[in-house]
This record gives structure tokens, C-alpha cells and sequence, in this order.
């Protein structure tokens, strides 16, 4: 399962519990600073992949495609995910055109199998990508700059593997 996450400097504050009728101010530097991840979980070994890039869009996607080819070579890749503009951009039509060369369809390379329109309930990274913010949220102590923020979440995605039953609903 693929999705894009766009992770903000803003996304380390929360929810804050105080004394009543106590100010609490959490300084924020930059509130737009911003990352997009693209994440793509194996739903047989529950491990995510996790590459970062300035913005989603269709270059940005079609490099994600090319490293997960480069992580899982000579393997036919089945991808289930949204429907995203990016996700059906005649770019993205000419990249698989070309990767898949003309094969029958049980031979291509690379598979695109959309979830259903606006259902992002149906995505098990999207439940990921919750745990790996509120990791984040529940960690933001360690957190002086975006870039610490941005490692932190990354670092949650890599040492963790995911089982929960959204995971192996399409197993």
C-alpha cells in the first residue's frame, strides 16, 4: 500500500495540559516548514519504506517507483493506492508504459490497483502514518529544529514493523 504523508513543523504540537487558567506557549520558529513522504508498507512483512521529497506530484512519484524497484529487484510490484492526481498523470501512464514493455499484464513490472475515491480509511499507511506522527507528538521533547522532527519520524517508520488487521485485510 503507497501513500504520500506531509509531515509539519506544526505536527509536534499538540495537545497540552496546563494548571487552569494557565497560558502555555510552545514556540513554534517556522509553522510552514513542511516535508512530504512517500511510504509504501509490505503488507507480508508489515515493514514501510520511506522516501522524503519537497512535494507530491508526478516526477516526485515516479522516483519513489524507481527506489522501490531499486529495494526490491527482480520482483513484480503490486501497488494499492489512492487516487491521488499524481497517482493517474499520463507521466505516471508513459513511466509504467515504458517499465511494464508492452508484457502481458501478469508479467508487468509494476501494478496499479486504485482503493476506492475518498476513502482513506481503506489505506492501512494511513493508520501508519498516524502512529508515526503521534510518536512524534509524544516524543516533541526531543525536538529543537524540523530537522530532529523529520529524523524522528523516519527513524519511528524504520525500527518499527506494523501488524494490525487493516494490514492483512488484503493479504
Amino acid at each position: 500500500m503507497v501513500d504520500e504523508c506531509h509531515l509539519l513543523w506544526g505536527d509536534v504540537t499538540g495537545y497540552v495540559w496546563g494548571k487552569t487558567k494557565e497560558r502555555i506557549e510552545i514556540p513554534i520558529l517556522n509553522a510552514r516548514t513542511r516535508q512530504t513522504y512517500y511510504g509504501a508498507v509490505d503488507y507480508l512483512t508489515g515493514e514501510v519504506l520511506v522516501k522524503g521529497f519537497p512535494k507530491g506530484n508526478s516526477e516526485h512519484t515516479i522516483a519513489f517507483l524507481n527506489y522501490l524497484q531499486q529495494q526490491s529487484p527482480n520482483q513484480q510490484l503490486v501497488l494499492i493506492w489512492d487516487g491521488a492526481p499524481y497517482h493517474r498523470s499520463e507521466e505516471l501512464r508513459v513511466y509504467l508504459n515504458q517499465v511494464n514493455a508492452d508484457k502481458p499484464e501478469a508479467e508487468w513490472q509494476i501494478r496499479c490497483i486504485a482503493f476506492a475515491p475518498n476513502a482513506p480509511e481503506q489505506n492501512p499507511i494511513e493508520d501508519i502514518w498516524l502512529q508515526a506522527k503521534t510518536y512524534v507528538r509524544q516524543h516533541y521533547y526531543r525536538c529543537e529544529t524540523f530537522a530532529q522532527v523529520k529524523q524522528l519520524f523516519v527513524q519511528f517508520l524504520q525500527s518499527y514493523t506494523f501488524d494490525f488487521p487493516k494490514l492483512r485485510r488484503y493479504g
